[in-house]
Formats: structure tokens, sequence, C-alpha cells
């Protein structure tokens, strides 16, 4: 899932972004509404966690603007204000969501997820593939019963390859939506990643590489 975090706060945007990551989550920070723009032009993403007030653009403006271009991302309002009327007007102007400052680092996590379930094809809350089972929002993947040790970045690999159903995925397009802006498109970052979850995984093999193409379960 690819995520971009727009705060002002520097401290609460890196804050977000460490905790979004530990969930295996890609996220780009922004810190003014000038800069969200900018990203949102040139990637797709699947959350925007957008915060109100917001130096050079304000968030309305973004939240706005997202809309207006037909922007299938999905959009969560943060605010310091908590009054009814200013919910109202943050889902008015097209947020898919609300939270409050101060808010719980869990109650984000749910609601980032449970936004990007509405953005996509209704997946089962547990991903099974024979005797492969992962829980998103667990962040737990067994097999034959056996809890695997993966890092975040297998579990959004494993996550990705399995909500894709059988479709081949490229490597490319595991670089755009599991990773973020930080890695270097031209490393064998996604082929080692694979080479490593292949090996906790364990026999029989159950990601197979598509020649040219990419990989699938």
């Amino acid at each position: 899932m690819r995520v971009l975090v727009v705060e002002d706060h520097r401290e609460l945007a890196e804050s977000l972004a460490r905790v979004l990551r530990r969930e295996g989550m890609a996220v780009d920070v922004a810190h003014d509404g000038q800069a969200a723009l900018e990203r949102a032009t040139v990637m797709d993403y699947d959350i925007v966690v957008l915060d109100r007030d917001l130096p050079l653009v304000h968030g309305d403006e973004v939240c706005g603007t997202l809309v207006a271009q037909g922007s299938q991302t999905r959009v969560l309002m943060l605010t310091a204000s908590g009054t009814l009327a200013e919910r109202v007007e943050g889902l008015t102007l097209g947020a898919d969501d609300y939270l409050t400052k101060p808010f719980a680092y869990a109650e984000l996590v749910a609601r980032i997820r449970a936004l990007a379930r509405r953005s996509q094809p209704p997946l089962p809350p547990v991903l099974v593939h024979g005797d492969l089972r992962l829980d998103p929002a667990r962040r737990a993947a067994t097999r034959g019963g056996m809890r695997l040790a993966l890092s975040p970045k297998e579990l959004a690999v494993l996550e990705y390859l399995l909500g894709a159903q059988g479709r081949v995925v490229s490597a490319e397009e595991l670089l755009e939506r599991v990773w973020d802006e930080a890695a270097d498109p031209f490393t064998t970052t996604v082929k080692a990643t694979i080479n490593r979850l292949r090996s906790k995984l364990g026999d029989p093999p159950v990601i197979e590489t598509v020649p040219r193409c990419g990989y699938r379960i």
C-alpha cells in the first residue's frame, strides 16, 4: 500500500511515517500542500493522510483538487478541531474519513486499512493460499500452522502478491506499491526481497517467477 503523509509538523510527520512503515506500508512525506499536490500528480497513492491546516496550499484545497481531478486516492483528513461542524465540512470537501488530533496510532492504522479496502476490489480479511495464511490486520503469516518470521517489507510483498489473486505482478509494480520514494529503481531490491521471502516460506514453493513479466502466487 502506498501512502502519502502530509503534515507540516516535521516531527509528527516522521513519527507517523515510521509507524506506518512498521506496518509494511510504503510511505512518502510532504510538509506543505503544494508539495502534496506535486507528489500526487506523479504517484498514484492509495491513501493520503492529510493535515487540514497546511502552509502554501491549505489542506481543504488539496482535498478539493484531488476530488476535482477524479483521483481514486482515499483521503484521511487530520485536524486539531473535533467539532461536528468541522467534521461535516471536511467530509463535504471530499475527505473519506476524519481523525481528530491527538489520536492513537493504532486507530490511524486501522482507519487507513479500512479506507484501503474500500478503494480496491474486496478481499477476505485473511488471505489464504493452500496452507499459507496471512492476516494483514495482525501482521502475521503462517504456513502449515507455523508462524513465519517475516520482516515488515516481506509481509508487505506477500500481502500484495496474495491480494493479486493469481495475477502476475511486475517488479516495477512491486517497487511502486510496496517501497517508497527512497528506493533505488536500479537496484535488485525486489529480487532480493523475493528470494528471502521464498526461503522463509519453504517448500513446496508458492511464489512463481514468470520470465520477463514478474511474480505470482
